[in-house]
Parts: C-alpha cells; structure tokens; sequence
C-alpha cells in the first residue's frame, strides 16, 4: 500500500461522521445550570436527519474496493476506517452495554455545575458506559431527571439505563459521615472525625497546630469551640485541612448570622461553651445559666464553674470538684481561683447555646444548681441562702439511692 493509496482512502471516507464520538461541547451546548440540581437539557443536541438517498453507488463502490484491493488493502481499510465503512455499509454498532456492570468498582463524581451532557461524558470516558449517546438519549426522553453533586460508585460496563438508576439511588452515594455532638472537647471531636473520615489523626492534629488559619484569633490557646458541632458529609478525597475548614467554617456563618463581630466571638465562643456543659436538658435553662454567668462578671464575683476546673484538669468523669482542684490557681480555666471567664471555651457549642450567650434574658439570679443528675433538673437562685438550699437537694438526691450515689454522684 502506498501514501497514494492512503490518501485514496482518507477522501473516501473524509466526510463520513464517527458516530461513536460525543459532539464537540464548545459549540452549541447549553451553560451550565447555576441551581444544585442539574437537569438534562436538549439545547444544542438535535441530531440532524439521516440522509436516505445516494448511499447505493457509495456502497457497491466500497464493496468492490475492497474486493479488489485483496485480504491486506482491506484489513488496513478495516483498522483504520471501521466507523466509516459501517456507516457507509449501513451496520450499526452497539451503543450500549448489557446489564449491571462487569464488577468492577468505578467512582463517578458529578461536580457542582454538572449538567446531562457533561454526566454522560464523564460516565463515556469513565468506561461505565459504551457510549455518549446511549446515556444521553435517556435524558433527551425525561426532561425531569436531574443530578445531585456527589461521588457514586459505579461499576464498569453498566447499560446506559443501569447506570442512570445507579446515579439516582441515594444509596450509591460514597461519603464519609460524621456526627459531632454538642459539647465535645476538641480531642474528642478530632477522633470522632478521623474515624468518620478514615484519614489518620495525626493529620487532623498537624491541620490545627495553627488555629489563626481558620480565623481564630492569636491569643486562643487553641481551636476548641471554634468548630461548630453537627452532622457532616464529606466527600472521598477530602482532607484534613478541608475537613476542619469545613466545621471553622459553618461555625463563622453561625455566629455572623446572629450578629457576633469579629472581636466578639472568642468572648461569646467562651461563654457559649460553658452554657453548654452547665445547662441541662431544658433549652430554657441555657439561657437562664448564660444570665447567672453575665450577671455574676458584672457583679465582679467569681464565676465558680466545675466545668471550667474539669476542663483544665481533663477530669470528666465527675460532677464535683475537690477543694484542691478549686483552689489550684495555676490552673487558668480554674473559675474558682481566676476572675471571669476562662482563657478559652471549654467544648463546642451549639446553636442554641451560642444565641444564649448572644442574648441571655433578662433575670436577677446569680447561682443555679442541678438537683436531679438524671433529669437535668436545675434550680435558679437570686440569694446564696437560696442557692444553698438548692444545694442541700441536690445532696438529699444523691443519698437516695445507690444508683444516684454510685452512677452520677460518685
């Protein structure tokens, strides 16, 4: 065969389409959709019509051509023009596979901004489905359907309508989830996190030994409390560093939406906490403990918050503290030893402690004791003799039973 013949046949086929081969997405295909959810759309996708007449003379040409050329000219016109010459001869390829995959895991991720070309595509060069068009055509047929951002796994292989039931099933999401409860200490929260996440906990140590990053100010001894406690999905992938971005972030939008400036949170981050640990199960009663701190920093008393000694000993396992423990004044989250609040927060806060701490109501108490252990039950007083009777039931609880004095006052 020589260039000559080369040449021959690259003018046959010059103007015959590859009709395996995605449309080029630079022309005529619609922009992305700004809304999360992103529908298949038919905006620069109409096929044009198949041309019926003059195929006859075309084909009996190639056919004789290839007759006449022998075994080796057509084996050469077959490897390098094989799309061409069905298309010329009217043999359809299959544009789709059969079944459920081949078992092969393939992760497929659809990004924010995806819309139904670019899923089909992904899904084409992935190696899940066959074709472009056999995806495609099914979101032609449904304008409804639509697509959340998120990786799926996928197998190899998939018919085009397998694959589409894949990407709509919510179970063939692939995340990690992680749930943080309210009040967590910061150790606690960074292994909660990487066994959610799967990533060694080192890396979330080396991610918060410079807490300014996240926007916590200089003089925080840490990033405890500045990471908003709640339930999260996270992406394969994610880091470390975008894992903690992520719960600094969501708690900046908290405090922002409440109002908090800037030069406010870390007071706000810090009175938060403590109401969070002091409260009970009465979401009245964070606002109300809030009040009892503020009223007593303003009345220039010391705040005497077990929670704070706990912290700072990383004692958790009691509800008292011991006279030593409270007159231990090198302690700085001690609030018996050191005037108002503690150097930092002492958990993280949630929502509801943080708008108390915003915006306590209004009262006049300066004391508050829990009485019952087990039901969260808290008195509120406005006078030590008050308080002390407060005191003296929640003692009279305790010796009530075993359970009492072994299981919460021990």
């Amino acid at each position: 065969m020589t260039n000559n013949d080369d040449d021959t046949w690259a003018e046959i086929f010059a103007t015959q389409p590859d009709p395996h081969r995605p449309r080029d997405r630079s022309g005529s295909a619609p922009e992305p959709d700004a809304a999360a959810s992103r529908r298949a759309r038919r905006s620069g996708f109409d096929r044009p019509a198949r041309r019926r007449g003059g195929r006859a003379p075309v084909v009996i040409g190639v056919i004789a051509l290839l007759l006449g050329l022998g075994a080796g000219a057509a084996w050469f016109a077959w490897t390098n023009f094989e799309p061409q010459i069905r298309e010329v001869l009217g043999i359809e390829l299959p544009n789709d596979y059969e079944g459920d995959g081949n078992g092969e895991e393939v992760l497929v991720t659809i990004v924010p901004g995806d819309i139904g070309e670019d899923v089909a595509l992904t899904l084409q060069q992935s190696g899940v489905t066959m074709s472009f068009s056999a995806f495609y055509d099914l979101l032609l047929a449904d304008s409804s359907l639509s697509f959340q951002p998120g990786t799926y796994a996928l197998q190899g292989e998939m018919s085009a309508r397998a694959a589409l039931d894949a990407l709509l099933d919510p179970a063939n999401r692939v995340e990690s989830r992680v749930t943080i409860p309210e009040g967590t200490v910061l150790s606690d929260t960074l292994e909660l996190l990487a066994l959610g996440t799967d990533l060694p906990i080192e890396d979330f140590q080396a991610a918060i030994a410079d807490p300014t990053r996240y926007g916590v100010p200089a003089e925080a001894p840490s990033i405890e409390g500045y990471l908003f406690p709640a339930t999260y999905t996270f992406e394969p992938g994610t880091t470390a560093e975008q894992v903690i971005e992520r719960l600094a972030s969501e708690m900046i939008s908290r405090l922002d939406a409440l109002g908090v400036a800037p030069e406010d949170r870390y007071r706000v981050l810090t009175l938060a906490s403590l109401v969070q640990r002091e409260a009970g199960s009465d979401l009245e009663d964070f606002g109300r403990v809030a009040r009892v701190f503020v009223n007593r920093i303003d009345e220039g008393m010391l705040l005497q918050s077990d929670a704070t000694v706990h912290y700072g000993t990383g004692k958790f396992d009691s509800v008292f503290t011991t006279d030593a423990e409270r007159g231990d004044a090198s302690n700085p989250y001690n609030t018996y030893a050191n005037p108002g609040l503690p150097v930092g927060p002492i958990g993280l806060p949630g929502q509801v402690a943080i708008e108390a701490a915003v915006a306590p109501p209004e009262g006049e108490w300066l004391y508050f004791v829990t009485v019952n252990l087990a039901t969260g039950e808290t008195v509120f007083s406005e006078t030590l003799a008050q308080h002390e009777a407060g005191v003296r039931q929640l003692q009279e609880w305790c010796n009530a039973s075993e359970e009492n004095r072994t299981v919460y006052c021990g």
